[in-house]
């Protein structure tokens, strides 16, 4: 059976992982290694300044004082008994769309798995804020099922990894599925000025309203008018149009 690493940022105690994790056990001989809380936003970040503690919480299982990066490195490297065949990070419990997955833990992950050549994926359950909507990761964990079955067998491109979206409702509500580009989402007034009970100032990061570029091939559009969104995401992010352009019209003078 092929090996499956799944991991997530949301924390090793997120059903969202749980939930992914036993869909995965149907594809192969799936292990958890996940941060031991919760990692949101931290992006590609690797734990330098400190020694990362590995915990095993019982069999297949496995927790990791540090990011959703470093979880991938050493669970690849240190952890598991042979390379895995595929990783899946997820399920994250909110949508990351447009330009959220350059701050993504979640993605992030599969980004790591990338670059070390290993065919992966991310998944996420958008969530609408101050919704009490029951959360279906059980509808995300069939479509990842899907996907992971279509990887295992047909693998993907080269440096290549799937962004995959999922409404949050049931499975028999979902209208299809639309490859899709990564859209342009902004956020207005997302950095809050407020002072502590001294008078001093600070700031905290987070929340706002957002905004988003309007497009039918976007992957926020796709989710929106209630399907599941399937972004590839390249990792050479070299702008080859902008590289022409420099090259042809640019010149430098360098004296001595």
């Amino acid at each position: 059976m092929p090996v499956i690493l799944v991991t997530n940022d949301d924390g090793v105690n997120s059903p969202g992982l749980t939930s992914l994790f036993n869909a995965m056990n149907e594809l192969g001989d799936a292990y958890i290694v996940a941060p031991d809380r919760e990692r949101s936003a931290v992006s590609h970040s690797l734990t330098m300044h400190r020694p990362l503690k590995v915990e095993e919480l019982r069999e297949h299982v496995y927790c990791i004082n540090g990011t959703p990066t470093d979880c991938v490195a050493i669970g690849i490297n240190k952890i598991l008994h042979e390379r895995p065949a595929l990783v899946v990070s997820g399920i994250n419990k909110g949508a990351n769309l447009g330009d959220d997955i350059t701050y993504s833990g979640t993605v992030s992950a599969a980004i790591e798995s990338t670059l070390m050549g290993i065919p992966s994926f991310a998944v996420s359950l958008d969530i609408k804020k101050q919704s009490k909507s029951p959360l279906h990761f059980d509808t995300a964990s069939r479509i990842a099922i899907e996907i992971g079955r279509y990887i295992l067998e047909k693998s993907l491109p080269d440096d290549t990894l799937l962004n995959v979206n999922v409404p949050n409702v049931k499975i028999n509500n979902i209208k299809g599925a639309k490859f899709s580009r990564q859209g342009k989402r902004i956020y207005d007034n997302s950095i809050q000025e407020t002072f502590d009970p001294n008078g001093e100032k600070y700031y905290w990061i987070g929340g706002g309203q957002p905004y988003w570029e309007h497009g039918e091939d976007t992957d926020i559009q796709a989710i929106q008018n209630g399907y599941i969104s399937i972004t590839p995401i390249h990792l050479d992010l070299t702008n080859y149009e902008a590289l022409k352009f420099l090259n042809e019209r640019w010149l430098f003078n360098i004296e001595n």
